[in-house]
């Protein structure tokens, strides 16, 4: 009864997961121009969104990591990556410079308020979720060397 108890609960967590959505929020590009999630949601294939704060040296050695690979991915898979900063008042005059610096070959986006945050409840750095047809079919949180390469793995699974 209780191995019968605990298949159900992973099976409801399971669709649970696929049936959510991405909570609707304005986030703010580099160049101040707004996007909503529900244009990103839109988007045809698979959506990546990375959540990042200039302050988590994870979440930037994970975009880096992710970037060195990023053409070789898009080649294999039709996906569209966003880099969502998480900075506060104290922290977000960082993120222009930084992006800047960096030259990611994604687009970076900025939630200002932090409400897309909020709505996923993303309680630690870096979280990736992946959309597919507007669902959120993969979540993620943190990262170590090698993960992108796991990510890479979903991202191809899901693709077919």
């Amino acid at each position: 009864m209780k191995s019968y108890l605990l298949t159900l609960c992973f099976l409801v967590s399971i669709l649970l997961t696929y049936a959510q959505k991405l909570p609707y929020a304005s986030l703010q590009t580099i160049d101040n121009k707004t996007v909503s999630t529900k244009t990103i949601s839109s988007k045809e294939g698979l959506v990546v969104v990375s959540f990042w704060a200039t302050w988590c040296v994870p979440c930037i050695n994970e975009l880096d990591a992710i970037s060195e690979v990023f053409d070789d991915w898009k080649e294999e898979i039709n996906f569209t990556f966003y880099a969502v900063a998480i900075d506060d008042a104290r922290t977000k005059n960082r993120i222009r410079p930084m992006v800047k610096g960096k030259s990611w070959p994604y687009q970076v986006l900025i939630d200002e308020n932090q409400d897309l945050k909020r709505g996923l409840n993303i309680t630690s750095m870096p979280f990736v979720i992946v959309l597919k047809k507007g669902e959120i079919v993969h979540k993620h949180t943190g990262y170590s060397q090698g993960a992108e390469e796991e990510l890479y793995t979903t991202l191809k699974s899901l693709s077919k």
